[in-house]
């Protein structure tokens, strides 16, 4: 475990100062952005008490959400918990004040071993590639819920969730509200509403607050709807349409909202969509792209009249809009594509509509 040097009283910088930038020119400069808190986040975290522990940080999100969290929280511990197969990302988190712990969150003895804070967020789970080990599937993504949620019952837990507990919904409606009961298609999608369930069971035993965040396809750069498709348009490769719409939401705006859900949590917990507020096209999606390559693109398949779409109403009202549009997000990953930089290599498979990754 790494102790950070005391930090102090204020954010460097706010969000709300800088001008967004035309283009990111390197993976440093796109995560240094993705750090920067806005006053909002800065304001409700300083409603709360506590230190955070982050559980499950190693993921695409993880990192630059510790990192957020370690601006908008000066003075308080961050506290970042992964097995870290990638020890890179271990020194990158360490280098910027936030402690971490490596650990294997299906051992029950390890888990108990993690610091008591007064603040959670869940970030922990298990997709791609689930079908070929269902059993490691559900520990996973319901049996470490459960672990979790009985040993950090004193803490306020921000679950991260998906849209895929939802069943599909008419593209032509406002998405699937928080109301709409949980029938999805698939294993994986199924596991996503036991790991809900079982936050939700411990919190009503144990009155912990909390938020269920259901989180639809946050991107930034280097993964996500955008980049998937316009890789394939870059390398003339056709779209599939099939799943014709998405929702989108920039990495940056999809931690922040997550990190202020602590300050928003219920007792029980409860479910909020997160998502952008559009419903876009793919279709339209790999036209645009096409044009700002100036390459043909190659469409296949037909739209289906449904897709995993959300409402996002609440986390609306909650938290305003995101703060950087639809617009601008294709424009950065246009760049991006174009200039080839680094990608994780790890699609979203948004065609999916069987539930198996």
């Amino acid at each position: 475990m790494n102790t950070p040097t005391p930090h102090g009283a204020a954010a460097a910088a706010v969000l709300d100062d800088i001008a967004f930038p035309a283009s990111f020119e390197s993976e440093q400069a796109l995560e240094d952005f993705l750090a920067l808190p806005s006053r909002a986040l800065i304001e409700d975290l300083a409603r709360i008490d506590g230190d955070l522990l982050i559980l499950g940080v190693g993921g695409k999100m993880g990192p630059t959400l510790a990192r957020l969290a370690r601006a908008a929280m000066p003075g308080r511990r961050v506290i970042a918990v992964a097995r870290f197969s990638e020890p890179e990302v271990r020194t990158m988190l360490e280098a910027h004040g936030i402690e971490t712990i490596a650990c294997d969150l299906l051992d029950p003895a390890a888990l108990r071993a993690l610091p008591q804070c007064a603040n959670v967020i869940f970030m922990a789970g298990r997709k791609f590639g689930g079908d070929a080990n269902n059993p490691l599937t559900w520990a996973m993504n319901v049996h470490v819920p459960a672990l979790v949620a009985e040993t950090f019952r004193q803490s306020r837990i921000v679950a991260f969730s998906t849209a895929c507990v939802y069943p599909f919904v008419p593209v032509i409606g406002q998405g699937a509200s928080e109301d709409l009961a949980p029938s999805p298609p698939g294993e994986y999608a199924n596991s996503c509403v036991g790991r809900e369930r079982m936050f939700e069971y411990f919190s009503q035993v144990h009155g912990t607050p909390g938020r269920l965040f259901r989180l639809s396809y946050a991107i930034d750069l280097r993964y996500g709807v955008l980049a998937d498709v316009a890789l394939k348009v870059w390398r003339g490769e056709a779209v599939d349409v099939t799943m014709g719409h998405v929702n989108v939401i920039w990495q940056g705006d999809a931690n922040a909202q997550a990190l202020r859900c602590l300050a928003a949590a219920t007792v029980p917990t409860s479910p909020l969509n997160v998502t952008g507020p559009e419903t876009t096209s793919i279709r339209w999606l790999a036209k645009e792209f096409a044009r700002r390559f100036g390459k043909p693109v190659q469409i296949t398949g037909e739209e289906a009249p449904t897709a995993w779409l959300m409402n996002t109403g609440e986390a609306e009202r909650l938290f305003g809009y995101p703060r950087v549009p639809l617009s601008v997000q294709i424009g950065w990953v246009a760049d991006w594509i174009a200039h080839e930089r680094r990608l994780y290599g790890k699609p979203t498979k948004f065609e999916t509509r069987d539930g198996k990754y």
